[in-house]
């Protein structure tokens, strides 16, 4: 199970763009996601604590903020199988609307299948003194689950409909590499424009990525 060997990571790698690819209703600007070492070494940090809690979010940072999704096991579980976990809150879930059912957990299903979340690493760790034995941990950066869109977490369409020449499979290849540090920032562009020194150095996902998702 250990991440830090290479059929792992293709694993979790592989089962996150095959789920993401299969979305319904399609989506038209899902990244297709790639291991990150340095996001992993967060995670295993973090999962070898053994809270089986989130993190603070500064102990997710790259050059970004990340998302986290836990799984908790009294056995081991295969990576795949833990990703199918988090993915099977789909079932509460509604394009458009989010959660159907009052209480529904759907923060794992629609972090991991957040469009722009598109670097990724995982660590599980034994933790023989805790309630459950086995804690899985994957971060995502950049996070998902903006609360302003949580009941879309992509944009529906064709697939590949908003990154043509840039598709592998219905996935988009083409990241923005940088993160607004507010979340009007599109408003702030528009009122603004990105010559504005304080546009120009809030927003430069905004501001630099004018192609890219």
């Amino acid at each position: 199970l250990s991440t830090s060997k290479a059929d792992q990571q293709k694993l979790i790698v592989e089962k996150h763009n095959a789920l993401r690819r299969g979305v319904n209703p399609p989506a038209s600007n899902m990244l297709k996601m790639e291991w990150s070492p340095e996001v992993a070494k967060n995670a295993e940090i973090w999962a070898n604590k053994c809270t089986l809690s989130h993190s603070p979010a500064t102990m997710r940072k790259i050059n970004v903020t990340c998302g986290e999704n836990l799984f908790m096991s009294p056995d081991a579980f295969s990576w795949p199988s833990a990703i199918q976990y988090w993915y099977d809150e789909v079932k509460d879930f509604k394009y458009g609307t989010g959660a159907t059912r009052r209480g529904a957990v759907v923060g794992h299903y629609t972090q991991l299948i957040w469009y722009n979340s598109y670097q990724i690493g995982c660590a599980v760790a034994y933790c023989p003194n805790s309630r459950y034995n086995y804690f899985y941990v994957c971060h995502y950066c950049p996070p998902g689950n903006n609360p302003m869109q949580i009941a879309t977490p992509y944009k529906k369409g064709a697939k590949c409909g908003d990154c043509p020449g840039h598709c592998d499979r219905g996935l988009c290849t083409n990241p923005c590499k940088y993160q607004d540090a507010f979340t009007n920032c599109g408003n702030l562009r528009v009122l603004f424009g990105c010559n504005f020194p304080m546009v120009k150095q809030k927003c430069p996902a905004t501001c630099k990525c004018t192609t890219q998702i």
